[in-house]
């Protein structure tokens, strides 16, 4: 039960970071509903995203003792991979920005809902929440443990199936009711996922991710 290496104990603890999660999302639910924004709505996000973004750190960093990697690299240590992965994210992200603005693919919800309460307020909260926050949340949820638990096997099966797996909840947790924007973010999960195999370290799917928020928020 105390150890990655139990099933019982592994389901519990996701649960309870899948709770977290669902906490800190619902949280930018709160605050996108009650509009105009209101300070005691933002100030609710900011202490639930913070503990739980507290909490899934130090659960991974004290999990990290169990596991015996034969290679650990910084996100930082290959300049080449970070700079060439930044740039792929960017330019898929800038082409489905461009498919958008020709209606071959249809908005976000959360471009639609910002161009209904357009404000200053509202833009910089979407960068923040669903630009960092979230997707720093994810990350650690869908990539970090889910790989610490599910797929620990060092197989090219096993390295498939993770990254899959991860590209499909990375695309549920940002539900559209689209099926080519599911697709398409299930893509960039897909890719989050393979940069924490290929440098062994979570810190790249979250940079990755946290750059293709931000892109996608600017773009707004």
């Amino acid at each position: 039960m105390n150890t990655p290496a139990s099933r019982e104990g592994n389901l519990i603890r996701y649960i309870i970071y899948f709770i977290g999660y669902l906490m800190a999302a619902g949280t930018v639910k709160l605050v996108t509903i009650n509009l105009p924004i209101r300070l005691w709505d933002l100030i609710l996000f900011a202490l639930i995203s913070l503990m739980v973004l507290l909490f899934f750190i130090y659960r991974f960093n004290r999990e990290q003792r169990f596991f015996d990697r034969s290679f650990s690299g910084s996100w930082l240590g290959n300049f080449g991979m970070t700079i060439s992965l930044t740039l792929v994210v960017t330019a898929l992200r800038i082409g489905v920005s461009w498919l958008q603005a020709y209606g071959k693919v249809k908005p976000y919800s959360f471009q639609t809902l910002y161009l209904q309460h357009e404000s200053v307020k509202m833009y910089w909260f979407l960068v923040v929440a669903l630009g960092i926050i979230l997707p720093i949340l994810q990350e650690f949820l869908i990539t970090g443990f889910l790989f610490n638990y599910a797929f620990r096997r060092n197989t090219m099966f096993t390295a498939v199936l993770g990254i899959v797996t991860s590209g499909i909840l990375f695309s549920l947790l940002n539900w559209q009711m689209s099926l080519p924007l599911l697709v398409i973010n299930a893509v960039f999960g897909a890719l989050f996922a393979w940069s924490y195999l290929y440098t062994q370290t979570l810190w790249m799917p979250v940079y990755l991710a946290v750059v293709n928020g931000i892109i996608l928020m600017i773009m707004i």
